[in-house]
């Protein structure tokens, strides 16, 4: 079987795996969710101490949920992956597609579409949303700031995606690479962040967000963090797809 009818019958799984689904639509919702609460508290923390909202990152403020919807991002690409490693689904999609890397590459390119398309869609609809109740505040953002927030948006989740992919992929099971990263992004970054300065900058989850900002610091720019995102991305998937060639299905 080519790339092709590879790439076919694996958006099949997906679309047809409600909780895959669900993952996609909670991306959106999470993302869009904790983003208002995050600009309505600034705005209100603003209103209450009067400062006027001058140490605000408005664009980080209006994409401040997307460090919740790429929860909902890794977990669809470890339930899309490991549901191969149950009940000889592996077997069988081996069977159907012998060579090993043109399988692994097309489970991974119909994790990633999706993912993209819904990740440059929720930072359209984000970035809107929370710019419109942050008011006068997100007047300093300008047309550029705001399309590279919403399309780094998109590609940081992507990237966390297939890397999420690639660790499962290695680990063979979606629990175990989600009892590592979950924890790891949403507790472990921010204290080695704290304990090590610069040195945490290079970590997957803080080079990826600085995208996000409209103002940063550190040695890191937008596009050179989320290219060393993609390069821990690449390490998880070349392991993975070394660990899919070696081990039996």
């Amino acid at each position: 079987m080519g790339f092709t009818p590879a790439l076919h019958a694996e958006w099949i799984k997906i679309r047809t795996l409600r909780p895959l689904v669900g993952g996609l639509c909670a991306m959106l919702s999470a993302t869009l969710l904790f983003s208002v609460f995050s600009v309505v508290s600034a705005s209100s923390a603003d209103a209450a101490t009067g400062s006027g909202g001058e140490d605000l990152d408005p664009l980080f403020s209006v994409l401040f949920g997307v460090s919740f919807g790429q929860i909902a991002a890794i977990a669809f690409a470890t339930t899309a992956v490991s549901s191969e490693f149950h009940g000889g689904a592996l077997r069988l999609s081996l069977a159907a597609v012998p060579h090993r890397g043109r399988w692994f590459a097309a489970k991974l390119t119909a994790i990633a579409l999706p993912v993209l398309t819904v990740g440059l869609t929720t930072g359209l609809i984000t970035v809107a949303v929370g710019s419109a109740v942050l008011g006068e505040r997100a007047d300093g953002l300008g047309t550029a700031d705001r399309l590279r927030g919403a399309l780094g948006c998109g590609l940081y989740l992507t990237l966390m995606a297939l890397l999420a992919a690639g660790l499962t992929a290695v680990l063979r099971s979606g629990t175990a690479a989600l009892s590592i990263l979950v924890p790891f992004l949403l507790i472990v970054s921010f204290v080695v962040g704290d304990m090590s300065g610069d040195v945490a900058d290079l970590l997957p989850d803080r080079a990826g967000q600085v995208v996000l900002h409209s103002r940063w610091e550190g040695p890191l720019g937008p596009w050179t963090g989320l290219a060393v995102t993609a390069l821990w991305t690449a390490t998880a998937v070349v392991a993975g797809a070394w660990r899919i060639r070696r081990r039996d299905a």
